[in-house]
């Protein structure tokens, strides 16, 4: 890495660890605790990088990226922030900041971003139009790295017109997500219209449909319910890109993919929808929301007297696996409301909600596998528990070989400080092998030192 970074944020610690691992990676850096100052070496041309926190004494950094932008247009900006929201890394987006990562930040993630901007020396322009609605109230309730990820996916996504998938597991949220694309976008003014599987079957109301979209947004609810008819006959209906002004939308469950592969889904049709794709975290993979959320419903359902959780009960909600997700969640504190008799939500009042779902087999408990194959057929039997007495989707091996593949091969490569050479004598496999392995699980590598 090659070039001079400049940091500002008024944490001594972060500035200390972001100078060390900067100067170590080959650079020279001038560190801040105040925007004056950073606006100081700005204008007097220093710098080939700027890494600024939002919240500093002197004011705030994502006010200030238009000045740094209209003096140094091509000067790339990375906005880190503890202000973990969909509106900051819109903001950011709106700004022109070339990324933006929330805190805590995972450091190799940091400085790959950082060598990507100063390899090309200016900002990435994401977005076709600039917003003017991001004051927008949108639901979106969650500061885990998964939905830090979904965050700025969004904000990149919501003003292009290509076609959007949202793919994620039920109760995830993925209408809300939907919704949420079209109001933060430059079409929140015009229509948005959901076109659902009955309406599919037929042609005249999908006709009117795309008519009363015009150049709003077209969403296609639950797109793999559709009957294989009806999915021809939406194929043909909405032709071509750029035959449809409004902006398609389709939401999918995850077995999209293995749909296709098993020709139960149209490939063609598929291809047609998701020119993006943007991915909803069920709730078991962002467990530090589930308390976010849970305090959330509760203001939303709850009378005026305050109520708090246990915590017994904050363990209980944690370790449960919520097939159901955040409509899950959502019921079982209106459950709760209805039924506590006190103003604390204790670890027992929670299990018997819970278990009066009849999900009681997705209770997790920490356990001491002596086996990796312990823990392997645990999962295994409790991914068919939740899907009762119906069978999962056809290629389960694959998907579970998959589940087990990639993270050893990312936490052997991380041990490996991304050498792949390394990684692949320690796996005991053959060069290629990996290379290939890698391309197929869409694994980033990351070269980096290891740092303490």
């Amino acid at each position: 890495m090659d070039g001079t970074v400049l940091i500002a944020d008024d944490d001594r610690t972060i500035r200390t660890v972001l100078t060390q691992a900067f100067t170590r990676a080959g650079c020279k850096v001038h560190a801040t605790s105040s925007l004056t100052t950073l606006m100081r070496w700005v204008e007097d041309g220093r710098g080939d990088l700027v890494v600024s926190d939002v919240v500093m004494p002197d004011g705030n950094g994502l006010d200030n990226l238009p000045k740094v932008m209209k003096l140094r247009p091509n000067l790339p900006v990375i906005i880190i922030s503890a202000q973990n929201t969909i509106v900051t890394a819109i903001r950011a987006n709106e700004a022109k900041a070339f990324d933006y990562l929330p805190k805590p930040f995972d450091l190799p993630e940091l400085m790959r971003r950082s060598a990507i901007a100063l390899e090309r020396r200016q900002p990435a322009k994401l977005g076709a139009a600039p917003v003017t609605n991001s004051d927008v109230e949108i639901p979106l309730v969650g500061q885990s790295p998964a939905m830090q990820k979904l965050y700025r996916n969004i904000a990149r996504t919501m003003n292009s017109a290509v076609p959007v998938l949202v793919t994620g597991e039920p109760g995830t949220g993925k209408s809300l997500i939907a919704n949420s694309l079209h109001k933060l976008s430059n079409r929140a003014d015009q229509p948005f219209v959901i076109i659902h599987p009955e309406m599919a079957e037929s042609q005249s109301l999908i006709k009117d449909a795309i008519q009363r979209s015009e150049n709003g947004t077209l969403v296609l609810d639950g797109v793999t319910d559709f009957s294989p008819a009806s999915q021809l006959r939406v194929l043909h209906t909405l032709g071509e890109p750029s035959e449809q002004p409004a902006r398609l939308i389709s939401i999918a469950g995850t077995n999209i993919l293995s749909d296709v592969q098993n020709s139960n889904f149209r490939n063609d049709l598929f291809f047609r929808i998701s020119s993006l794709q943007l991915a909803v975290p069920a709730l078991r993979e962002r467990v530090d929301d589930i308390m976010v959320l849970a305090k959330h419903f509760l203001k939303l359902d709850s009378t005026e007297t305050p109520v708090e959780f246990s915590t017994v009960g904050t363990e209980a909600l944690r370790s449960f696996n919520w097939p159901g997700n955040v409509r899950q969640l959502q019921n079982v504190v209106s459950q709760l409301i209805m039924e506590a008799h006190n103003t604390i939500y204790d670890g027992s009042t929670i299990l018997e909600i819970l278990k009066s779902t009849g999900l009681s087999a997705s209770l997790t408990h920490i356990v001491s596998y002596g086996k990796l194959s312990e823990a392997v057929e645990q999962n295994v039997q409790r991914y068919f528990d939740l899907h009762g007495a119906n069978l999962p989707p056809n290629g389960i091996y694959q998907r579970v070989l998959t589940e087990v593949e990639r993270p050893l091969i990312e936490i052997t490569l991380s041990a490996c400080a991304g050498n792949q050479a390394k990684c692949a004598d320690l796996l005991g496999i053959n060069r290629n092998t990996l290379r290939k392995k890698i391309n197929e699980l869409e694994i980033v590598v990351t070269r980096h030192r290891k740092m303490m």
